[in-house]
C-alpha cells in the first residue's frame, strides 16, 4: 500500500476527530452563535451562577462525578445525533428532489463506463495526480482550522463560525462516508481485474465514495456558504473539483467513486450551514 494513501487515511480519521471535538471545546467557554440551546430549545442552559454571597457552594454543574462533562458531551452527542438524522432524511424533503433523482442516475450511469474511463488511464503519473489531490485535501480542510483559530484569538466571530461549522461538517462527512465504504465494499480501479467490483473488500480502505472528494467538498462548501464572494468561491471549489479530479486521473477511485463523494460533501456542508449559521454573519443565512 502506497505510504501516501496510508497517511491520507489517517489525515482524514484526523480530519474527524477534530471535527467532532473542537466544535465542543470551542463551545465549553463560549457558546456556539447558534447553538441549540438558543435557537431550538431550552434544552441546554448555560451554567447558572448563585448570586447569594452566603452560599460558596460550587455551581451545580461543577460538581463531583463530572456533572459538567456529562451535560457538555450529552449537548453535543444530541446535537450530532440531530444533524445526522438531518443528513439522512434530507433526501425525503421536496426541495432536494432534483438531487434525489439525479445523484443516482448520473451515478449508475458513471458505474457502467467506469472500468473503460480509469482503463484508459495511463499508468505512469499517478504520483504526481496523489500529491495534488493530497495538498488540495491538507490545504482546504486546514483552512477550516486557520479560521477557527483566527475567530478564537482575534475576536472574529464569523471566523469562529466557519471554523466550528467547517469541522462538524467535516465530521459528518466522514460518518456518512464511513457507512457507505463498509456497506459497499467496493474495489479500486488497481485492485482485482479493475472493474470495481462491489462486495468484495473490507474496512474503510475502499474505492466507493472518495474520501478526499467528501472531505474537501464539505469544507469548501461551508467556506463558501460563509463567505459567498465569487474569489471564494471560485478559489474553495477550484480546489475541491482539482482534488476530485486527480483522485480519478491517480487511479485511486473511479468516476463515480469522486461524483458521489463530491456531491454528498457539497450537501452536507450546505446543510450544516443552514442549519446553524447565525444571522447577520453570512448574507444568506436564512435564519431569522
Amino acid at each position: 500500500m502506497p505510504a501516501f494513501e496510508m497517511d491520507s487515511r489517517r489525515y482524514c480519521l484526523f480530519v474527524f476527530l477534530l471535527g467532532a471535538i473542537v466544535p465542543g471545546i470551542s463551545a465549553f467557554s463560549q457558546e456556539l452563535p447558534d447553538a441549540p440551546s438558543a435557537v431550538r430549545s431550552a434544552s441546554f442552559p448555560a451554567p447558572e451562577r448563585s448570586s447569594a454571597g452566603s452560599n460558596p457552594a460550587e455551581p451545580p454543574d461543577t460538581g463531583p462525578g463530572g456533572t459538567r462533562n456529562g451535560k457538555f458531551l450529552s449537548r453535543w452527542a444530541k446535537r450530532g445525533l440531530r444533524d445526522q438524522a438531518g443528513i439522512y432524511t434530507a433526501p425525503f424533503h421536496r426541495s432536494e428532489l432534483k438531487w434525489v433523482v439525479g445523484l443516482p442516475a448520473v451515478t449508475l450511469g458513471l458505474i457502467a463506463i467506469d472500468k473503460h474511463a480509469s482503463g484508459g488511464l495511463a499508468r505512469n503519473g499517478t504520483t504526481a495526480s496523489s500529491d495534488i489531490s493530497n495538498v488540495g485535501l491538507f490545504a482546504t480542510a486546514g483552512a477550516v482550522g486557520v479560521l477557527l483559530i483566527e475567530g478564537e484569538t482575534g475576536g472574529n466571530s464569523h471566523a469562529r463560525e466557519t471554523g466550528v461549522l467547517g469541522a462538524e461538517a467535516m465530521a459528518n462527512s466522514g460518518l456518512v462516508y464511513a457507512a457507505l465504504q463498509l456497506i459497499t465494499e467496493r474495489q479500486r480501479p488497481l485492485q482485482g481485474m479493475g472493474r470495481g467490483n462491489f462486495f468484495q473488500t473490507s474496512g474503510l480502505d475502499n474505492s466507493f465514495p472518495s474520501g478526499h472528494a467528501i472531505i474537501t467538498w464539505t469544507a469548501a462548501s461551508t467556506i463558501a456558504h460563509e463567505y459567498p464572494k465569487p474569489w471564494v468561491e471560485w478559489l474553495t471549489y477550484g480546489t475541491a473539483t482539482a482534488v476530485s479530479v486527480t483522485r480519478f486521473t491517480s487511479l485511486q477511485h473511479f468516476p463515480s467513486d469522486v461524483v458521489v463523494g463530491s456531491t454528498l460533501g457539497y450537501l452536507i456542508g450546505r446543510h450544516i450551514f443552514h442549519e446553524h449559521c447565525k444571522a447577520g454573519l453570512s448574507p444568506i443565512c436564512k435564519k431569522q
